[in-house]
């Protein structure tokens, strides 16, 4: 897998942006608050194992090139970073939807996302694996 970052990719579907903020399950991983649900593996072969969205809050920067520079710099760090979560998606069989939700008030530097990106991630993984309801 490629280090890009498709249109596919990017959840955009009204739909299930608002399943997601229904049905979805909620996780804290300082500076994203992240909201989640996931879904049986589509058997087409173009659907992405998992699609994202990215959100900086009018509320939090009230300047639009905050904002930009904010989904800007998140965007770039999960693209670098989703190789790993593409590989637990794929030996779960699952598809991910979820949305990253930019809390903090102040603008952190690519490298410090990048550590918290990698902890997001990683804390994802655990939170799906809790969540799952178990085979028997």
């Amino acid at each position: 897998m490629g280090f890009t970052f498709k249109k596919e990719e990017r959840l955009c579907s009204r739909q299930l942006i608002d399943r997601l903020y229904s049905e979805g399950h909620r996780l804290m991983a300082f500076p994203y608050s992240v909201q989640w649900m996931t879904a049986p593996k589509a058997s087409l072969l173009s659907h992405p194992l998992c699609q994202v969205m990215i959100v900086a809050p009018k509320r939090k920067f009230h300047h639009a090139v905050d904002r930009n520079h904010v989904r800007r710099l998140t965007r770039e760090c999960y693209r670098l970073r989703k190789c790993a979560l593409y590989d637990f998606l794929q030996s779960q069989g699952l598809t991910l939807y979820f949305s990253m939700v930019y809390i903090h008030n102040d603008i952190m530097s690519y490298e410090q996302l990048g550590h918290k990106m990698d902890k997001l991630l990683l804390a994802l993984q655990k939170d799906i694996l809790a969540n799952q309801p178990s085979e028997q």
